[in-house]
């Protein structure tokens, strides 16, 4: 069912289902690839175009994005029942037209004629298939395809949760190269007074530093660099994306939206902190995160 609870299914898959029914054999496959929506197409024999909206209406119901080819072909066995029937007008013109020839031709001529030479006559006889029950065969073609449909979903689905456990151990590591980030803060302004009050000696020399102007300059350093906002919004998204990873169903585009959210935390910790160890930080946090972004974009 579209977006049941706890599943997470790949927007890439494949399946198949071949069936003998009513003296046919149906064959269905289905082929998905990413899309920003759904776009399912149909390709099958003209004469069963009938069945399409239906085959369509199941695509939907377990499929919400990607973009869908359904093949079908169908093959008779053999046991479809044929119908002879003979063209009555046809028939009737060209007995009147032999009877004519007749009387013109008198009594010497020999115009005798037999069922046998009528029937080989053009256009007199024709065959065809018996008339077909279009509602049973469009239930043969929708039970073939749901099969399908039922393999399809599952190769999605082994594939979701693939790609939701590499996720989850991608978001841990982001977790854990935060929690660096945020054990580093405190040291990066005590560098910074350390760095201060030695250019300071230096430039002054044996002259008395003032230990008020250093406190200040650092607060104002600690207030500029500060990233509390930021980490802890970054852990508030990590927590959504655990959430939407156990709450399932069709969520990339919501996780999509999400790990846009994740870039600019990101980014605006790495803009404030002139430091070194914790720009090597969020470059590694960058990198998981596109990793992430990539894997996203494979998710219905």
């Amino acid at each position: 069912m579209k977006g049941s609870g706890g599943v997470i299914r790949s927007m890439t898959g494949y399946g198949r289902a071949k069936e003998t029914r009513n003296g046919r054999d149906i064959t269905v496959e289905l082929r998905s690839v990413n899309n920003r929506y759904l776009d399912c197409t149909v390709k099958m024999p003209r004469s069963y175009v009938f069945a399409e909206d239906a085959i369509k209406n199941l695509v939907q119901k377990g499929t919400s994005r990607g973009k869908v080819d359904v093949f079908i072909s169908v093959e008779s066995t053999g046991t479809e029942e044929a119908v002879v029937s003979v063209n009555m007008p046809l028939a009737q013109s060209y007995i009147s037209a032999m009877e004519t020839l007749k009387k013109l031709a008198g009594n010497n001529a020999k115009t005798d004629y037999c069922v046998t030479d009528l029937a080989r006559l053009p256009d007199i006889l024709t065959v065809s298939k018996a008339e077909e029950d279009l509602e049973m065969l469009s239930g043969d073609l929708c039970a073939v395809a749901a099969a399908a449909i039922q393999a399809h979903t599952a190769m999605r689905e082994t594939e979701g949760a693939r790609l939701a456990l590499d996720i989850r151990s991608r978001a841990a590591a982001i977790a854990a190269l935060l929690a660096k980030v945020e054990e580093r803060a405190p040291h990066i302004v005590e560098d910074y007074r350390s760095r201060l009050t030695a250019k300071l000696q230096e430039v002054l020399g044996n002259t008395q530093i003032d230990e008020s102007r250093i406190l200040t300059e650092a607060a104002v350093y600690a207030d500029k660099v500060a990233t509390d906002e930021e980490t802890v919004r970054l852990r508030s998204h990590l927590a959504q994306l655990e959430e939407m990873l156990d709450q399932g169903g069709a969520v990339g585009r919501k996780l999509d939206f999400l790990i846009q959210e994740f870039n600019r935390e990101v980014n605006t910790i790495g803009s404030k902190c002139n430091d070194l160890e914790t720009s090597r930080l969020v470059v590694d946090m960058k990198a998981e995160i596109e990793k992430i972004r990539e894997q996203i974009q494979n998710l219905e």
